[in-house]
């Protein structure tokens, strides 16, 4: 039988490629518009100040990551020991209820902010699930060859939803507030429907470890690859910083003033600019200097920050979010191809939760202490102060982590060298 020559030739990952970008582009565009509502019911509801506002938002990323911090290494073992189509479909199963709660607490014009509050964190517990699974499901339908064409293509359905949901979810939520939710329902079904259509993938029954052992082994694995660690923690502190997408309803809102419809195109922008790197990626893969190229793209997303923050000129803050989407698609790249080619399969789910925890630390921690910035420095000396921020963290991490100057491939045994050991070695 002839080999496939790209990965959407085989049915098994385009099922897979479909489902991941309906199931990216339903939940952003919930979770954006939670916070979109959260800030306004805060607004007009509860009559709070701007600065109380936008620290609501601080909060909401908070409870969304209270669940990720607690229960991530549970959930990457999930993924290395029961099938892999099923952990995912129970993750999704969760936000579908949620969906159909929201659009029907939203149809009634039931929602408060308690309400805002515990709908985010349950989404926040199917996402932990979530992550792990999904992303260790294309090494097991792809041949090991494709894989970094794989990850690349796996990163553009990624990015077309972040695009595609938030846009078209500002646009229904300006219509009619419940009906994005019920659209997310409804796409989250089929995504279910499509993974469960895969063909079934081997759990790992191999290891006689205790389950706190082996979730204690996929942390170790983590910790002892330098490269690897470098890469994860300098994602986990500059977009900590760096927190821009947090205060994006402050902005729509009350400071370039564009609403809704405004808020979903500003939330589409970074995925817009990643999904044309993703592109690119995909026909000609990062293969040399993938460290030095990781660190400036950290630089730039964080200079695009400042100048974003700093706009209030809706095309200028536009291509400020496509930059800086576009900068952080080269780190996502970097990192998630490392994890998916240097992980033992038995260890995969593990170490992609480790990695997920990390981002999704960044992410929603990065909202918690945009917000606390936020009622300090106001929304724009807040997203000043983390762009900034994550411009120093990448000048420290290139000095404490030398191992991500060094890196010129993805292969362990030549990242873990410095360039004197290299030409003693020659």
């Amino acid at each position: 039988m002839t080999e496939p020559t790209s990965p959407l030739r085989i049915p098994d990952y385009r099922r897979f490629w479909i489902a991941r970008f309906l199931t990216v582009a339903s939940t952003l565009s919930m979770v954006v518009l939670i916070g979109y509502q959260t800030y306004d019911i805060a607004r007009a509801d509860y009559g709070m100040t701007r600065p109380e506002a936008a620290f609501q938002l601080g909060l909401l990323g908070l409870v969304q990551f209270i669940p990720l911090f607690f229960l991530t290494p549970v959930a990457g073992l999930a993924a290395d020991r029961f099938d892999r189509r099923y952990v995912a479909c129970a993750s999704l199963g969760i936000d579908i209820l949620i969906s159909i709660i929201i659009a029907t607490l939203t149809w009634h014009g039931a929602m408060t902010l308690p309400l805002c509050f515990i709908l985010a964190a349950a989404h926040g517990t199917a996402r932990v699930f979530s992550g792990p699974a999904m992303s260790s499901i294309a090494p097991n339908i792809v041949p090991p060859a494709l894989l970094p064409r794989a990850v690349a293509l796996s990163s553009i359905g990624f990015t077309s939803g972040q695009v595609a949901g938030p846009a078209v979810g500002g646009l229904l939520f300006a219509a009619h507030p419940a009906v994005p939710y019920i659209l997310s329902a409804s796409l989250l079904t089929v995504a279910a429907l499509l993974i469960v259509s895969i063909r079934p993938i081997r759990a790992d029954q191999t290891s006689d470890l205790h389950p706190v052992r082996q979730m204690i082994e996929g942390l170790q694995f983590a910790w002892r690859d330098r490269f690897l660690l470098g890469c994860i923690t300098l994602d986990l502190f500059a977009v900590l910083f760096a927190g821009a997408t947090a205060m994006l309803p402050v902005f729509a809102r009350d400071i370039l003033q564009v609403g809704s419809e405004g808020l979903g195109l500003m939330r589409a922008a970074p995925a817009f600019g990643a999904g044309l790197v993703a592109l690119y990626l995909s026909f000609r893969p990062l293969s040399h200097n993938v460290g030095t190229k990781m660190l400036w793209a950290v630089a730039v997303f964080g200079a695009a920050t400042i100048v974003f923050g700093v706009s209030t000129y809706f095309p200028l803050s536009m291509a400020m979010l496509g930059v800086l989407g576009a900068a952080d698609m080269v780190s996502v790249f970097v990192r998630n191809t490392l994890v998916q080619l240097n992980t033992p399969d038995t260890m995969r789910g593990r170490v992609s939760s480790i990695s997920g925890l990390a981002i999704s630390a960044s992410n929603e921690l990065g909202e918690m202490q945009s917000g606390l910035a936020a009622a300090l420095l106001g929304a724009t000396g807040a997203v000043v102060f983390g762009g900034v921020g994550a411009i120093v963290v990448t000048a420290i991490w290139a000095w404490i982590f030398p191992e991500l100057r060094w890196a010129k491939t993805f292969a362990p045994q030549y990242r873990q060298s410095s360039p004197k050991e290299r030409e003693t070695a020659q």
